[in-house]
């Protein structure tokens, strides 16, 4: 019989390879099975790390420019194939690079995730995943245009400063210094983001005031990001400005759909799971194991758990989840293609000794060792030990 395991991360105890290892140690306790451990993200935070590691991808390190122009540390990773980069923008744009009294949506760049692309492209390099969550900005992907080689000039030849700040004075755009090698590049955006770029429900007035755009100022800057829509129109022949996603990121994914080729904007639970190639796994699978931190409600209305039982339903696998905790309202989950879920949790503790690395991992390996203690009793072709 045939298990598959894709745990999604619990965020400050285990990486979703190490939850992954430990179910699978627990079952090997319980039963003989063929086991398959694949690493698990929803395109957020963790993605790199889940795929490389999980994977057995390399780590690029590099010095790029960061969301208020200093310097800061950045991490890619490219997997085995030597051609498929993956990328984080928060590496080198995110929130969580600047103190909350130094949010500056007038400045904030993404230039650095240009950077990393760019040096990825030079590695070798040619297909994309790259997720674009959590961002300090909101110039419409500018930042990133500019390091890739294009120039937005005002009236007078010169280039516009950082940020959203002379989005409205472009009268301009150059290309020539952007790499032929760009045109072979194929870009995947993990983007669960439907915002357009523009107007009420899009990038300036939704997600700009947690970037420290004030109230008076929406109206102003959102003029402004029209104005880079028409020149960018003007320039490609393409007006992007309503697709749901180009908003994501302060418009970073208008600037993906607008000027780099072959990109897809999807949600990034599937192409996680496509690059883990998943499904080929689960064809077979007689039980597939998911799950996360914490099960509720909110994964029911498709979080990463529920992607991968939908992709096991589709094959009549059984699902079962474990969780580091589980609310009142996750009943909610088996309608939603998770046939049984559990809390790993063995007994009254605080959170942060439930957190820490080695607990966590041997409440995992013990919980999932028990239920499949109950399940090889039942299910033809498990041997119990």
């Amino acid at each position: 019989m045939k298990v598959v395991i894709a745990i999604d991360s619990f965020k400050g105890s285990m990486s979703s390879m190490e939850a992954g290892n430990a179910a699978k140690a627990g079952i090997e306790r319980a039963c003989a099975a063929d086991i398959i451990v694949k690493p698990l993200a929803d395109g957020g935070e963790g993605t790199t790390e889940a795929l490389v590691e999980g994977l057995g991808g390399e780590y690029v390190r590099l010095e790029v420019t960061g969301p208020l122009g200093e310097k800061v540390c950045a991490k890619y990773g490219i997997l085995p194939d030597k051609r498929t980069a993956v990328l984080e923008m928060a590496e080198a744009a995110g929130i969580i690079l600047v103190k909350g009294e130094e949010l500056n949506p007038h400045i904030a760049t993404t230039y650095g995730v240009g950077e990393m692309i760019l040096d990825a492209v030079k590695r070798g390099c040619r297909e994309f995943i790259i997720g674009i969550g959590g961002s300090a900005t909101s110039e419409g992907g500018t930042g990133m245009l500019e390091a890739l080689g294009y120039k937005f000039l005002n009236a007078q030849g010169d280039s516009i400063a950082p940020g959203i700040q002379e989005l409205d004075q472009i009268a301009g755009i150059d290309n020539t210094r952007v790499p032929e090698e760009l045109k072979e590049c194929h870009f995947r955006i993990a983007c669960d983001v439907k915002n357009p770029l523009c107007g009420e429900n899009g990038a300036v007035y939704v997600y700009g005031p947690q970037k420290g755009v004030k109230e008076e100022e929406k109206q102003m800057l959102d003029e402004r990001m029209k104005h880079f829509a028409d020149k960018t129109q003007e320039f490609t022949g393409r007006d992007y400005r309503m697709a749901k996603g180009a908003g994501a990121a302060g418009g970073l994914g208008f600037a993906f759909l607008s000027y780099l080729p072959n990109v897809e904007l999807k949600s990034g639970i599937d192409i996680v799971l496509d690059a883990i190639q998943l499904e080929q796994e689960v064809k077979d699978a007689d039980i597939v194991i998911t799950g996360e931190g914490r099960l509720d409600s909110q994964t029911a209305m498709g979080k990463v758990p529920v992607g991968v039982a939908r992709l096991a339903k589709k094959y009549g696998a059984k699902v079962v989840a474990f969780a580091g905790g589980v609310t009142k309202d996750a009943g909610v989950c088996n309608a939603a293609g998770i046939d049984a879920f559990f809390p790993i949790i063995r007994g009254v503790t605080t959170l942060d000794e439930a957190m820490v690395p080695e607990n966590a991992k041997e409440n995992m390996e013990l919980a999932a060792e028990q239920v499949f203690r109950v399940l090889g009793t039942g299910l033809k072709g498990f041997v119990c030990k």
